[in-house]
């Protein structure tokens, strides 16, 4: 059987296989064609077409094979993006890799999102691929959301053909420029012997320095053949629990023993750790406060545990924070949201050297969280304060006395905390959660009550639209448990096309749109800064209509009696569900 080569659009018709679009059966010779038969793709005849030369396959397979197997052997399973033709050599390496499953998705950057949150809610790799041009700029967002985060993960772009690079390309950037302020890892694969170099070393700069490892591959160098073995395997990676030095670790014992008032600020360093901070906060009687993206790494209920720190958080924690003389902060990152006070003396511990000395009262510590933790546990006497941890749960009931006389059901629309009081009460405690940025995580940040639901959130960069891809990516990696998105209109407008995508991949999960027909979060800011409400009203479709539409269930609701049940109702489901929640814009009537 012989194979023919269209020299005007370089389709190739292979005589074994026939062509489907035009009834053409297997074993057809080309000389056998009728004098009617067209290309398939570009409509030129038989006239137009010549034999193709036989190539055997590579040996050691494709460069792109080898991408992909390295991929997979760090323990990539889910490559998020959208194929097109300066990728589809990645693309086919990807689909012939039995350990690697390929997520299409709608839009660039929602892939970029999905795989930043696949690793904040993991701790494991994802990647995303795409074409070059276009699709390589539509990444940024969702890849500068893991920059900012120090979300590790490994962005792939096709690119053109090396000869056809520079001005007048199709498709085709300057993707080492574009990508540099975004990456901690940033590499063309222009020779094919280099290949696996650039592979592994983007992915020990992802795991290692936190970010973003990007690599570009040229048309061409994806189909070359591969046979140089360079490095494969997790072995080739360091371990990362770093013990803190001995008179760092001497100094912030001393610091915490000799404090009468000290107050633990848990952050996303600390996620994993909530035991252990909960175990050194009963050594010393301390409240324990929490940044918004710690949220629930104990269940909120935990005595000791006072809730976030910041304009969302309890005044209590304020109190307590600036009247400490020693605060502990385990993994936080200072963010303005958090406004950590910087004039009380601080024992700071951080994975990140430059992150330590935030003031010069500091008492800096290099190390994991869970290490350092475990060595103060060691060491730090028990001193405990009953007195104090009786105040500490007078503040616990009054704060959690105003969330529910907030929670008012009075009718439509519905009240923000009232629908987030629901939400704490019926969301299992294994939930999963994506998180999107407004009015929405602001209330589920002050109201929500968290039991423990681990959710993934835009931290730093804070874009909007990232709730929705996150819960997709939630529902990847706990395939056995309830992946919720809580979003509003404004957000789930910028990623509803991933609706289909939900759908189509059979990921059952609840996604709560507060609709408030209003950029909310907007609308306070103007107000807080003296401006008239201007640009912020939404026109909305039916959201339930649409996710009926795209082959989910759509509820509205519009009364309060109408949401529990509701949301019971799509969490026992094994479909996608959309609540579109008829919601007051207004913060506090």
């Amino acid at each position: 059987m012989t194979r023919w080569r269209c020299t005007v659009c370089g389709y190739i018709y292979d005589e074994a296989t026939g062509e489907p679009a035009t009834a053409t059966p297997p074993g057809t010779p080309f000389v056998d064609l009728p004098p009617d038969w067209r290309c398939p793709v570009c409509g030129a005849g038989t006239d137009a077409f010549v034999e193709q030369e036989e190539e055997s396959g590579p040996a050691g397979g494709t460069v792109a094979d080898q991408v992909m197997a390295e991929l997979a052997a760090f323990g990539v399973r889910y490559v998020f993006g959208i194929p097109g033709t300066s990728s589809l050599g990645l693309v086919d390496a990807v689909r012939r890799h039995p350990a690697l499953e390929y997520i299409v998705v709608r839009h660039e950057g929602n892939g970029a999102m999905a795989a930043s949150a696949f690793h904040k809610l993991t701790g494991r790799l994802a990647a995303c691929l795409t074409i070059g041009g276009p699709g390589a700029t539509n990444l940024a967002t969702g890849l500068y959301d893991a920059k900012e985060d120090h979300a590790s993960v490994i962005a792939l772009a096709g690119q053109v053909e090396f000869q056809y690079a520079g001005p007048g390309g199709f498709q085709e950037i300057d993707q080492d420029a574009f990508f540099r302020p975004i990456a901690v890892y940033n590499a063309t694969i222009h020779d094919p012997a280099k290949a696996m170099q650039i592979t592994t070393a983007a992915i020990r700069h992802a795991l290692l320095e936190h970010g973003v490892g990007q690599i570009s591959v040229p048309n061409n160098v994806q189909k070359a053949a591969y046979s140089a073995p360079f490095c494969s395997g997790a072995s080739c990676l360091p371990l990362t629990g770093i013990a803190p030095p001995p008179a760092a670790l001497d100094r912030a014992v001393a610091a915490i023993e000799e404090a009468e008032r000290p107050v633990i600020l848990a952050g996303w360093g600390a996620y994993p750790h909530g035991q252990a901070v909960l175990a050194l906060a009963r050594r010393r009687s301390a409240p324990i406060l929490t940044t918004f993206r710690a949220k629930g790494f104990l269940p909120e209920e935990t005595e000791l545990v006072l809730g976030v720190l910041g304009s969302l958080g309890p005044p209590e924690a304020r109190r307590y924070a600036e009247e400490a003389d020693l605060l502990i902060t385990l993994g936080v990152g200072f963010s303005k949201q958090t406004d950590v006070p910087l004039d009380v003396p601080l024992v700071q511990v951080d994975l990140n050297q430059l992150a330590l000395g935030k003031s010069v009262r500091t008492t800096g510590v290099w190390g994991d969280c869970g290490v350092v933790l475990e060595q103060l546990l060691a060491r730090v006497r028990g001193r405990p304060d009953p007195a104090r941890e009786a105040a500490i749960g007078v503040s616990k009931a009054r704060w959690s006395a105003q969330l529910a006389a907030e929670a008012v059901a009075d009718g439509s629309p519905l009240r923000p905390p009232f629908i987030m009081q629901v939400l704490s009460q019926v969301l299992p405690a294994d939930a999963v959660i994506g998180l999107d940025v407004g009015e929405n995580g602001w209330w589920f940040g002050r109201n929500f009550v968290s039991r423990g639901q681990r959710f993934a959130m835009s931290g730093y960069l804070a874009t909007m639209g990232f709730g929705f891809p996150a819960t997709i990516a939630a529902r990847l990696a706990y395939p056995d448990r309830p992946a919720v998105c809580i979003t509003g209109d404004g957000g789930f407008v910028m990623a509803m096309g991933e609706l289909v995508t939900a759908v189509r991949l059979g990921l059952s999960m609840t996604i709560c749109v507060l609709n408030n027909h209003q950029y909310g979060m907007i609308q306070v800011e103007q107000a807080t800064e003296g401006y008239p409400n201007f640009g912020t009203e939404l026109q909305n479709p039916d959201f339930a209509a649409f996710a009926r539409a795209c082959g989910a269930e759509g509820v509205r609701i519009e009364e309060p009696t109408a949401l529990r049940p509701a949301l019971e109702a799509a969490l026992a489901s094994d479909r996608v569900t959309l609540l579109d929640i008829e919601t007051d814009p207004r913060r506090f009537p």
